[in-house]
């Protein structure tokens, strides 16, 4: 199914499913053959699988390589890379990869001849360019985490080097294939509520997270990695350029790191929690809190099957990496409150917050039209009418919808990777809605609000 046939059912879908009063009444929806359907049609249509060398064994790269488990006849891992040899080990083993074909450097990797016919490039952010460009000029295709480089003139570069080389590259701006934001971009391209003016738009990192990635995890550097608007938020910024439908004109942004540094740290607090620090027990950050009481962001961890030795495991990290270390004394420089504010092309203003300090995750979203408004919290969105008053409601936990959108960003990895898929083994670029042209537009957009931060100045685009 092409990208434009598969936005035809999946609006129709969600319409039905947002007009339907039978939700409202009872949960069930009119339009559960369509809905059905359309899970079914997870499964890309290729006629022998797409194959693909993993560089990065890591979640994200887990994820997308999780396709071939569940479609082996559309993609089959052939090769992977990651210097954790655990992760190697472990994504090798699930995949049946030879081992003339396991690398512990990405280096290593493409220094062999072209063995796939794509990439999965999920490395650390600072190690997207290199190896991006490498695969690029050896004629693979390639499924490009997001951000897609630390630098604009870096991304500009990986943009002019795919065009030249006619390759696929897919940036896994996954939003853009979740049903809810689907389901409202239909909606406001009806003129349902009359004529777009304005979106506010909230990315509640929360607390946990914030302190898990930003203040103590890969990304809490931005020198080492991408400022946060980009390493977090370039999804945010890619899915209101799309919500609106037209360029952006113009960009103001306004954050700072306020909370997570040294000059806040109570007296007397322990450099790690584990070593009996004495604010341990009513500290929100604490990592024993985080990490062994509530099992939070385990999965960033290499930890043992075994339920049973997972608690020592997750200790032994507490001890021994930044994981375990007081959120006050990390070299972190990453912003804990960042705003941005808008205006495109066709007169469509948006504002957008990134907050740390919130206890519940989940982005929400504020449209508003003529006729009137759409309110969202990315598992129910609202519409209503102006002059009648009527609500009609979206909901994605319904059970027809519910087994879609149960995968990761409400559904968005798998459907992502099926339409890459799709593109490349049907030679058809109309099946991604993320290609790199359109998705680098975001990204321009985070620099250029980056830059407008640091020298308090609207910035034009």
């Amino acid at each position: 199914m092409k990208r434009s046939e598969f936005l035809k059912i999946m609006g129709a879908t969600a319409l039905g499913a947002a007009f339907a009063p039978s939700i409202l009444a009872n949960g069930k929806s009119d339009n559960k053959s369509r809905i059905e359907a359309h899970i079914k049609d997870l499964k890309a249509s290729v006629k022998k699988p797409v194959t693909f060398l993993v560089l990065g064994a890591g979640n994200r790269g887990n994820v997308y390589a999780g396709y071939a488990q569940r479609y082996p006849d559309c993609m089959k891992i052939v090769g992977v890379a990651d210097t954790n040899r655990l992760r190697l080990e472990n994504m090798s083993n699930e995949h049946d990869v030879p081992q003339e074909n396991r690398f512990t450097d990405w280096k290593e990797a493409l220094d062999r001849p072209k063995m796939a016919d794509a990439i999965v490039l999920s490395l650390p952010d600072n190690l997207h360019y290199e190896p991006c460009m490498k695969a690029l000029s050896m004629g693979y295709h390639i499924l490009l985490e997001k951000p897609i480089a630390p630098t604009e003139k870096e991304c500009t570069d990986i943009l002019d080097l795919a065009l030249r080389k006619n390759a696929f590259v897919g940036v896994c701006h996954v939003l853009r294939y979740a049903p809810y934001f689907i389901a409202l971009k239909e909606i406001i391209d009806s003129g349902e509520i009359g004529r777009l003016i304005s979106i506010q738009h909230l990315e509640p990192i929360q607390y946990g997270h914030m302190a898990h990635s930003f203040v103590r995890g890969n990304w809490h550097n931005s020198k080492e990695t991408t400022p946060i608007i980009l390493a977090k938020s370039c999804h945010d910024l890619d899915i209101i350029r799309w919500l609106v439908g037209s360029p952006c004109r113009s960009i103001s942004a306004y954050g700072s790191l306020t909370y997570f540094k040294r000059e806040n740290m109570p007296r007397g607090a322990a450099e790690r929690c584990i070593d009996n620090c004495p604010y341990e027990s009513e500290c929100p950050y604490s990592a024993l809190d985080i990490y062994i009481k509530k099992r939070k962001h385990i999965y960033a961890f290499d930890l043992p099957k075994e339920r049973s030795l997972q608690d020592d495991a997750i200790r032994q990290i507490l001890r021994t990496t930044n994981y375990g270390r007081c959120v006050f004394q990390m070299d972190n420089d990453q912003c804990d409150h960042y705003v941005t504010s808008m205006e495109f092309e066709n007169g469509v203003t948006a504002n957008f917050s990134m907050e740390a300090f919130m206890a519940k995750g989940g982005r929400r979203t504020q449209i508003m039209g003529t006729r009137g408004e759409i309110v969202g919290d990315m598992s129910t969105f609202t519409v209503t009418d102006f002059r009648s008053g009527k609500q009609r409601i979206w909901d994605a936990r319904v059970e027809e919808v519910k087994s879609y959108v149960g995968h990761g960003h409400g559904g968005g990895d798998l459907c992502l990777v099926r339409d890459f898929i799709n593109a490349v083994g049907n030679n058809d670029h109309s099946y991604l809605s993320s290609a790199i042209d359109v998705s680098v537009e975001s990204h321009i957009m985070g620099f250029k609000a980056e830059e407008s931060r640091l020298h308090d100045r609207k910035v034009s685009i």
